[in-house]
């Protein structure tokens, strides 16, 4: 059995105001994810991948947009899916949000 504790972990800095955390098995990945540069003025733009993903809103407030669907304003609590290949993104609206995203086939370029 893996454990990740976050009090003893250090975060991948993607890129300024954010960083990532990841535990995974052969065939799933879960990822937490922390925004620290928000509210954002803009989405950030549309990706895809062949993973499928659902993510639940631990903290703050964002937009969730997904190719075909209306966009869904989403708090803490919430959670989002996205089917492999359909684009999406989401829009930070309060100062700090974090998600944690699950994935399945595992991401493997998130893995150093």
């Amino acid at each position: 059995m893996a454990i990740l504790k976050f009090s003893e972990s250090t975060p991948e800095i993607v890129r300024e105001g954010l960083e990532r955390r990841i535990i995974s098995t052969p065939n799933l990945m879960t990822v937490i994810v922390d925004f620290t540069d928000g509210p954002w003025a803009e989405a950030e733009p549309f990706h895809s991948h062949l993973h499928e993903q659902t993510s639940y809103v631990a903290s703050g407030e964002i937009i969730f947009y997904c190719e075909g669907e209306p966009e869904r304003h989403l708090h803490a609590g919430d959670m989002f899916s996205a089917s492999s290949g359909q684009k999406h993104t989401v829009k930070i609206l309060s100062p700090t949000a974090r998600l944690i995203d699950s994935f399945n086939p595992i991401r493997q370029e998130f893995i150093r």
